[in-house]
């Protein structure tokens, strides 16, 4: 929040924004992860992934940060960012928080507890359907004319209630988990995008798999998240019918 306004953006890729306040919120993360736990793997957006390789953690633990989700948004000074933070034991996420610190809210979950927002538990909306639906979607930096990804919106918007773009992958996963949202897709994220709100929408009776409908693959992970198991297999439906200009 200190850089808010202020800090330096460059691009990583077109489109793809990284600033100060990222580099800095990871770098304080990582010195308090590794100040109590030093043996511990860690995998950050920002990290030099020839220290780091994207799938490998080592150890029993590994921490998975996301400094600042919705790079885009915070220098557009639009309120929809987050800090992600997860910890992986032997390939599962045991803990999860989400911080967005414009609003103070703290999302975290812990495997087998449920999930909360700041002190108050919260739960999924119930929603079963997809005609009652909000869904998010999240789009990669540089959509192709005709993609995949333009057509999966598309049916998503024919087949919903209302479909919205938000710029945070962790948060939206926060909002379904909380019930502002009924569901929500990617194929788009990285780990460190979605490791921590997975976790708590789980904890929280949502319901997450691929797009083919198996488990999600956390280092490719393209899924369909939604409130309840009927509606994230409607979703699954919708998303398989689109089809790319060029197929």
């Amino acid at each position: 929040m200190n850089w808010k306004g202020k800090a330096k953006l460059r691009e990583k890729g077109h489109r793809d924004l990284v600033t100060e306040a990222d580099l800095a919120s990871q770098q304080e993360i990582r010195r308090i992860i590794h100040t109590n736990f030093p043996d511990h793997d860690f995998l950050g957006e920002e990290e030099d992934t020839s220290i780091v390789p994207p799938a490998g953690r080592r150890h029993k633990y590994c921490w998975i940060v996301d400094p600042l989700d919705g790079t885009m948004n915070y220098v557009h000074r639009l309120r929809s960012f987050a800090v992600s933070i997860a910890l992986e034991e032997r390939g599962q996420i045991i803990t999860g928080v989400v911080y967005d610190p414009e609003l103070d809210e703290l999302y975290h979950a812990e495997l087998g507890y449920g999930a909360f927002l700041n002190d108050t538990p919260i739960q999924t909306s119930g929603c079963q359907s997809a005609e009652n639906a909000l869904v998010a979607v999240s789009l990669p930096p540089n959509v192709p004319r005709g993609s995949v990804e333009i057509a999966r919106m598309i049916e998503t918007i024919h087949a919903c209630q209302g479909v919205r773009r938000l710029g945070s992958a962790a948060l939206n996963l926060c909002y379904v988990a909380q019930g502002s949202l009924d569901a929500y897709w990617a194929t788009s994220v990285k780990i460190w995008d979605i490791a921590a709100g997975m976790l708590i929408l789980r904890e929280a009776g949502g319901a997450v798999a691929s797009l083919a409908g198996g488990p999600v693959d956390l280092d490719r992970p393209h899924f369909a998240a939604a409130a309840t198991l009927p509606l994230q297999r409607e979703l699954c439906e919708i998303l398989t019918r689109a089809r790319s200009e060029t197929q």
